[in-house]
């Protein structure tokens, strides 16, 4: 929760969404307990909101003396805490990877919410090392019948074809850490999120965001870093690339995909 607080003029937001993933036989061993455990987190953070709020005298003084002092405030209503087994077998036992959600104000500047926009953090404890991974995405509305664009591709399970009908996508191998919207069979050349590609609703261009390690390129051209690495942390920079109907779209030059804008009707 410190990790993923918003600061706005009067006040600063709490996440309030809180998913956990822990090893299958774990998971198994507290399954029953998870009401109360849901429960038990709920009051920690609450907790921890009434410390936030309530610091030393002398963290006060400071706060007052440089204007940072601000209430903090839980972003929703109510905590949403889920707990989930890892299906895709990336934790050993007494790993545990959480997300942690903040709903953000529209990108309009309309009231909070409006936008569906969500700043999440990734924090992944293995063993004695622990690593974050902030991005930025948007709870949009459901897949609609509207495809805006098609891919095809094939990895090792064959050729494949995926319709876009949302504003944005992800691809990569995926996992509990990394959600893809189209998983590639292939390498782990291949990232488990790979690109994002990122329809603009008014214009109707395509952008292409490289999240990689190996890299990606567009028609044979690398496609700049969409993210950077400071103190331990990824963090999305804004960077993207167009994205032209046509193109061929390299993923660490392990697999392509073709991509072509869908005819307007």
């Amino acid at each position: 929760m410190r990790n993923n607080l918003e600061p706005l003029k009067y006040s600063t937001l709490a996440p309030n969404r809180f998913v956990v993933y822990l090893h299958p036989e774990e998971f198994s061993r507290v399954e029953s307990m998870v009401p109360i455990l849901q429960e038990q987190t709920a009051r920690a953070l609450e907790d921890e909101l009434r410390k936030l709020n309530n610091p030393p005298a002398y963290r006060r003084y400071i706060g007052r003396m440089t204007g940072s002092s601000m209430p903090v405030e839980n972003a929703g209503r109510d905590w949403q805490i889920e707990f989930h087994p890892d299906a895709d077998d990336e934790l050993a036992p007494g790993d545990i990877l959480i997300h942690s959600e903040l709903m953000l104000p529209a990108a309009t500047g309309d009231d909070l919410g409006a936008g569906q926009r969500t700043r999440r953090i990734t924090t992944v404890h293995v063993g004695q090392r622990t690593t974050k991974r902030e991005e930025t995405v948007s709870r949009t509305a459901p897949a609609s019948n509207v495809v805006h664009a098609r891919l095809q591709y094939e990895d090792n399970s064959g050729p494949h074809s995926f319709e876009m009908s949302r504003d944005s996508i992800v691809i990569g191998r995926g996992g509990i850490a990394y959600k893809a919207d189209v998983r590639i069979d292939s390498s782990v050349d291949v990232s488990r999120e790979h690109v994002r590609i990122r329809r603009d609703s008014r214009s109707g261009a395509f952008f292409i965001i490289d999240l990689s390690t190996l890299g990606t390129t567009v028609n044979g051209q690398p496609v700049p870093k969409g993210f950077d690495v400071a103190d331990g942390t990824k963090r999305e920079n804004g960077i993207e690339s167009p994205l032209p109907t046509g193109s061929r779209i390299g993923l660490a030059d392990t697999v392509f995909l073709r991509f072509d804008i869908a005819p307007r009707s």
